[in-house]
C-alpha cells in the first residue's frame, strides 16, 4: 500500500515537472528539432548538414520569366531587387522602363542606370544546375570563333599549361604595356552636352584636352567614369556619365562588350559621349 501512494506521488511529481518544462527554452528547442526532423529529415543536433532538395522546387528563385530559363549575367534591379538575365532585361527596358515582375517603375528616363550584375546569384546558380556554366563558356567560344574573333581570357580563366607555356617565351618589357600586355581598345570621347542641374541651370560641361585614348579591353565604364571625373575635376555630389549616342552605358560593361555591340567592323576609333549631371539623378 504505502509503495502504490510513493508510486502515484512520483507519477503526479513527473507531470508537474513535464508541464513547468514545456515553457522552458529546451522545450522549444525540442519542439524546433521535431519540426526540422520532419521537413529536412535531418537532426540539426547531430550536426548533420547535408540536405536533398530537387532543382524544381528552386526553379521560382534561378530562372528568368524573361526567358524561361536559367540566369546568365544574373542582373537585379536596385528599385524592386528582381532578378532577370543581363540580355533579357536590357532588351525589354528598351521598350518599357517597369519591372516585368512588379511593373514598378524603375526610373524616369534612363532605366539602365538602376541595373546591377549580381555575381552572387550566378554563383549559386552555376553551382545548383550542373553543366550550365560550361555550356556557356561553349556557346561563348563559338560566337567569337564564328565571327573570326580573339577572346579576352582573364587571368583567372586561364589553364596552368597555359601559363606555363607564356612564362617559358621570351618577352621583351620594352615594348609591353606598362601596366598590363593584353588587347587595347582606342576611344574617342566627345563633350555630349549637359543634364538640367538642380535649379533648372544648365552646368557648363569641360572639353577634355586629349579625347583620344587607349585602354584595355577589360577596362569598364565605372572605371572610365573615374578617369573622365579626375580629368574634367568633377566633384560630388556631380557624376559624369558615359554614353554611345543617347543610350547610356552600364558601369558593369567593359569596352569590349560595348565595342561588340556598337562599333563591331566599323573603323576605330570608338567614338563615345560624357555628360556631367549637377547633384545626384533620381
Amino acid at each position: 500500500m504505502q509503495w502504490a501512494m510513493a508510486a502515484g506521488v512520483l507519477r503526479r511529481a513527473a507531470a508537474r515537472t513535464r508541464t513547468m518544462a514545456s515553457d522552458t527554452p529546451l522545450a522549444n528547442a525540442m519542439r524546433l528539432r521535431n519540426q526540422l526532423q520532419s521537413v529536412y529529415k535531418l537532426d540539426p543536433l547531430r550536426n548533420e548538414e547535408e540536405v536533398n532538395v530537387k532543382i524544381k522546387d528552386l526553379n521560382e528563385h534561378i530562372v528568368c520569366i524573361l526567358c524561361a530559363g536559367y540566369f546568365v549575367d544574373a542582373t537585379t534591379i536596385t528599385e524592386c531587387l528582381h532578378t532577370f538575365c543581363k540580355s533579357c532585361i536590357v532588351k525589354y527596358l528598351q521598350t518599357s522602363k517597369h519591372c516585368p515582375m512588379c511593373n514598378i517603375k524603375i526610373h524616369e528616363t534612363q532605366p539602365l542606370l538602376n541595373l546591377k550584375l549580381d555575381r552572387v546569384m550566378q554563383e549559386i546558380v552555376y553551382k545548383l544546375v550542373p553543366g550550365l556554366q560550361n555550356d556557356e563558356e561553349r556557346r561563348i567560344r563559338e560566337f567569337y570563333q564564328s565571327r573570326g574573333l580573339d577572346r579576352v581570357v582573364q587571368a583567372e580563366e586561364s589553364t596552368a599549361a597555359e601559363q606555363t607555356s607564356l612564362q617559358s617565351l621570351p618577352f621583351d618589357l620594352s615594348k609591353a604595356h606598362y601596366y598590363c600586355y593584353d588587347e587595347l581598345v582606342r576611344l574617342c570621347l566627345e563633350r555630349h552636352g549637359s543634364r538640367q542641374g538642380a535649379e533648372g541651370k544648365e552646368p557648363p560641361v569641360p572639353v577634355l584636352k586629349q579625347k583620344f585614348v587607349r585602354c584595355s579591353v577589360r577596362t569598364t565604364v565605372s572605371q572610365l567614369r573615374q578617369v573622365l571625373s579626375k580629368k574634367l575635376g568633377v566633384c560630388p555630389p556631380s557624376q559624369v556619365f558615359v554614353h554611345f549616342e543617347e543610350e547610356s552605358l552600364l558601369d558593369d560593361t567593359t569596352l569590349k562588350e560595348v565595342w561588340l555591340t556598337y562599333w563591331y567592323q566599323k573603323p576605330a576609333p570608338l567614338l563615345l559621349y560624357y555628360s556631367i549631371s549637377e547633384g545626384p539623378v533620381s
